[in-house]
């Protein structure tokens, strides 16, 4: 063979060679990108399991919707919480969000379409005790669950409701018992006409009694009132040592607007449903500089677990916003739920109605406590003085948190329920 041709082919050799090594590092190359791509694919993609879905029903408009708003905050602040840290069980939670329009037989309606249609696995549901009598039902009847975040008159137990909020022994008693003792037994109780402020005063006029003091008089105004002529020149008349006030929602404002104007600012007036966000809402004209309140939980409590739950709302929601009981019961009530769920490796109601009974958590409040026999909580109890600014400076406080009594014990739960049936506006 010539030199030349033995050349070509030796150089025909290498440059195969060459394209070949060429090649397989491309085709390594391009399994290794194709790997890393379907590595990122794997790590970054979105969940396709279903998300966990939770009712919230609340009033987003009429008479109530100004107090119940905040709540749906509340959940909203816990939700996207338990989803930053991963969720629950592997899934999103997801918020489907109902308006009870300051309704109660809407908020039966929505009750159950929220269960039935859009398969929720918990409700968060409901202010006014006319509203949770109206749901009490339909979660019962369905074998549900449903978490309700306010205070309330007590006198009531379902094995599918927990109640976040305070019980009787928790905020009326301890309030009234406070405000006859340091403000005087002379006392005008003034509600809003349905079953919490009446049955609310049922025990009232028990303390009352017991504690020899005079009940003045008990008015009741409709949800929504806004002309309280009539109720503030009887209280210039009768010259009450306290007004005890169970009124709800943006009435509020109308009364204490009226005590405003009428000039009657000495009068003290002691709120067991008008918290911070109630005041803001009403604004410092209309401050009223002899009023308490009685509550589970304050924004001015003491306490890191509080303050990094008020600097999360505010961060949120934005630095004007303000915390308060019931915000705070609803979003402990989300997280009871979540660690309940997480310990019975399922969302279904059932098996986290049973799991909840086992719960306490770390609280803004301090330790949120499932009390097994009752399904409430424990709670401690502070007294708090308006400030113009629209916060509450303590007063007093309980040394422990009290366990809950639904029932007052010094009459027998038949007792309850019979008195309670005889109160017009009260019963279910």
């Amino acid at each position: 063979m010539p030199a030349s041709d033995a050349r070509s082919i030796a150089g025909f050799a290498c440059s195969y060679n060459r394209a070949m090594v060429n090649r397989r590092h491309f085709v390594v190359l391009f399994i290794f990108m194709l790997a890393t791509a379907l590595v990122g694919y794997l790590l970054l993609r979105p969940s396709f399991s279903p998300p966990i879905r939770i009712g919230v029903l609340h009033s987003l408009s009429g008479t109530m919707a100004a107090s119940e708003r905040p709540l749906v905050d509340a959940v909203q602040l816990a939700v996207e919480e338990i989803n930053a840290a991963g969720g629950l069980l592997g899934r999103r939670v997801e918020m489907v969000v109902a308006d009870s329009a300051s309704d109660d037989q809407v908020s039966a309606a929505e009750a159950e379409r929220l269960i039935v249609s859009d398969k929720v696995s918990a409700l968060f549901a409901c202010w006014t005790s006319s509203c949770r009598k109206a749901v009490k039902p339909v979660v019962e009847k369905r074998r549900h669950l449903m978490f309700y975040p306010l205070q309330y008159e007590g006198l009531e137990q379902s094995p599918a409701i927990f109640y976040t909020g305070s019980a009787p022994n928790q905020q009326i008693i301890p309030g009234t018992r406070w405000a006859m003792d340091t403000l005087g037994k002379r006392v005008y109780l003034l509600g809003s006409d349905y079953p919490f402020p009446r049955t609310a005063n049922l025990i009232v006029r028990d303390l009352v009694k017991a504690n020899r003091g005079t009940v003045l008089a008990e008015r009741y105004r409709p949800l929504g009132e806004s002309d309280f002529s009539a109720v503030i020149a009887e209280i210039r008349a009768l010259k009450p040592d306290v007004v005890l006030n169970t009124i709800n929602g943006d009435s509020n404002t109308h009364f204490f607007r009226a005590l405003h104007e009428a000039g009657l600012g000495a009068v003290p007036v002691m709120s067991f449903s008008l918290a911070e966000d109630g005041l803001k809402a009403m604004g410092s004209g209309v401050f009223h500089p002899n009023h308490y309140a009685v509550w589970g939980y304050f924004q001015n409590l003491p306490g890191e677990a509080n303050q990094r739950f008020v600097a999360a709302f505010q961060k949120r929601y934005g630095t004007d916003r303000v915390t308060s009981d019931p915000i705070e019961a609803a979003y402990v009530g989300v997280r009871l739920w979540a660690q309940a769920v997480n310990d019975a490796g399922t969302d279904d109601p059932n098996e986290v109605n049973r799991t909840m009974l086992l719960q306490s958590i770390a609280a803004p409040s301090g330790i949120a406590a499932v009390d097994r026999s009752t399904r409430h909580r424990w709670k401690q109890v502070h007294i708090g003085k308006a400030r113009a600014d629209g916060q509450f400076d303590l007063v007093w406080s309980s040394e422990l948190a009290l366990r809950p009594a639904p029932f007052p014990d010094y009459r027998s739960r038949t007792e309850w329920l019979h008195l309670v049936s005889r109160l017009s506006g009260a019963a279910p």
